[in-house]
């Protein structure tokens, strides 16, 4: 991952501005250790810190045209460069870098080029012959991207909050799957596939079809030039991911350059889930496996430091962060700087055990629909920024733009779960990697129950959080917190101290109303938590809150059938 920023259209172009551009872009560093790049036109600044995964020797940015009349800052990869080079065979190539095509593309087919970008990416580019510049996020936000506006009418475009939240008066998450162009004013979607209607779709269920989409997922992203890794928890997702990485790894020119032998990384308080059946999956593979540790005084301890880089004061996402935060900055010492990870498979196929209670096809498919459009805002920036803190780059397979539209295009009475047809959560995932002759994974590892991950690294870290929120934010405090955050209203301790500790580093309206709001529990959108009337008591974004699906829901609520944990409430 790198970091991008650029400023289009200052009053001020003194060396002072200039001055002032750099300084807001080393707060992007970390997204890029391994070089910096500024590109200033008139009044127009695009600055780039970049991580080089690809053509790490000649690939620096900002990326020009022939004659440099258009410039580019990219954070992202381009898998599909190779073949794009091939449709621009008239244009000349200064790098090996995939995403010079992006200045390419756009003299060739003008701000209509988007939708042949296979991959994920975040990009300003700039037309210094008239001056107008466009602006795109990847279809599903996997990349992030913040769009800003300054008092003396410049517009902003920065890869984190932190680089333009000082020097804009409003900003706001840019939409995935969008385009900002200065020529047609304002935003536009540009990502248009058949799911996003939310239409109820028929096409029967073919397992081959969809393990192949998969494979082919995960092969792509094997494109790099430095040392990588798979991040595995043990549940089913990233067990998948490591399992057809395995496959293929061997066949992919990574191998060549780093060996065929595929790493794998899981962390865990001492004796948690995750930790057991990673080592098991790893085991199984041969992987070369990281078994790595924390206690959680350490995850406290870096909580201040989390906020600070994610960016957010949702709950679930700051539980689940911050170990993906310390293992980065353990993975990066051992020399990798790429890893592919699992997110994205929950929300495509209804893997959230609250998906139990759906009470049709079509609700569940709609709530799949909201989950993917809102990846942006949870998972996606967890994953992208607790790694990125590190200078390591993030893949997510299961947000494949083809993946996604061949997944999403299943009957979702087939994703439905049903005991008595023993279709357990992700029935349609498993079931298409359950081959007999040659097994991806152990039949148990296969149909293992989901946990989260701010779960299954170990039960304790939850209970540890609330129990310091507890200390740290008092009944008065709480009691008044309508008044002190009148937005977004934290209602419990946790959740009251994250925000505290968000409003210090992120004091303005605009960045809090990037967070979204509204009752959840187990993950879901505020839409199902009207699938069963006990939820509305217990609204906890921890997997173990939808109970009575859950193996390990809390045991006081199996007798009493109330929603309240027996630690209590968050």
């Amino acid at each position: 991952m790198c970091g991008i920023l650029a400023v289009l259209g200052c009053v001020d172009n003194s060396q002072a501005k200039r001055a002032r551009i750099i300084e807001l872009s080393r707060r992007l560093k970390h997204r890029g250790p391994d070089w910096s790049g500024l590109h200033c036109h008139g009044d127009c600044y695009l600055a780039h810190q970049r991580l080089a995964i690809v053509d790490p020797t000649s690939g620096d940015q900002p990326l020009y045209n022939e004659d440099k009349t258009v410039v580019v800052t990219v954070n992202g990869e381009i898998y599909n460069h190779k073949e794009l080079r091939q449709k621009l065979s008239s244009h000349q190539f200064r790098t090996g870098s995939d995403c010079e095509v992006i200045a390419h593309l756009y003299e060739e087919y003008g701000e209509e080029f988007i939708d042949m970008l296979d991959g994920m990416f975040s990009f300003v580019l700039l037309d210094t012959r008239d001056k107008s510049f466009i602006a795109a996020r990847d279809a599903i936000g996997i990349t992030p991207l913040y769009l800003g506006w300054g008092l003396d009418g410049s517009t902003w475009f920065a890869s984190e909050m932190k680089a333009l939240s000082d020097d804009c008066e409003r900003f706001i998450s840019f939409p995935p799957g969008h385009i900002y162009s200065s020529k047609q004013g304002g935003l536009r979607r540009w990502y248009n596939p058949p799911w996003f209607t939310e239409q109820i779709p028929s096409t029967p269920y073919d397992p081959q079809i969809l393990r192949q989409a998969f494979e082919k997922a995960v092969l792509k992203r094997l494109m790099t030039d430095v040392p990588f890794g798979v991040l595995l928890s043990g549940g089913l997702d990233s067990s998948l991911v490591a399992a057809v990485t395995n496959r293929f790894v061997a066949q992919s020119a990574a191998a060549q350059q780093w060996g065929s032998q595929l790493h794998t990384f899981c962390i865990g308080l001492k004796g948690s889930p995750d930790l057991k059946f990673a080592k098991e999956v790893a085991d199984y593979l041969g992987t070369r496996h990281h078994e790595l540790y924390f206690t959680v005084q350490e995850g406290i301890d870096a909580l201040e430091e989390v906020i600070y880089h994610i960016e957010t004061y949702d709950v679930t996402t700051i539980r689940a962060s911050t170990p993906m935060f310390l293992m980065s900055r353990k993975i990066k010492s051992m020399g990798v700087k790429m890893v592919l990870s699992g997110e994205g498979s929950d929300e495509i196929f209804g893997g959230y055990l609250y998906f139990h209670k759906a009470p049709n096809k079509e609700e569940f498919h709609e709530e799949t629909c909201r989950k993917i459009k809102a990846l942006h805002l949870y998972d996606c920036l967890r994953a992208n920024k607790s790694t990125s803190a590190w200078g390591i780059e993030a893949r997510v397979p299961f947000l494949d733009k083809e993946f996604i539209n061949t997944a999403m295009s299943i009957d979702p009475e087939w994703k439905m779960i049903r005991p008595d047809l023993g279709r357990i959560e992700k029935w349609v995932l498993r079931n298409a990697f359950d081959d007999e002759t040659n097994p991806y994974l152990p039949k148990h590892i296969l149909y293992r129950q989901k946990e989260q991950f701010s779960d299954g690294v170990g039960y304790s870290w939850i209970d540890g959080l609330k129990e310091h929120a507890n200390q740290q934010v008092t009944d008065g405090m709480l009691l008044h917190a309508n008044y002190v955050y009148p937005e977004n209203t934290p209602t419990t301790k946790e959740a009251y101290l994250y925000r505290t500790i968000f409003e210090k580093h992120f004091p303005k309206n605009a960045a809090r109303s990037t967070v979204p709001g509204g009752p959840s529990v187990a993950c879901s959108t505020a839409k199902a938590v009207e699938w069963d009337a006990e939820w509305s008591k217990n609204p906890d974004p921890s997997g173990r809150a939808a109970l009575g699906v859950h193996a390990a829901a809390y045991e006081a609520a199996a007798d009493a059938k109330t929603a309240e944990p027996k630690n209590g409430t968050l």
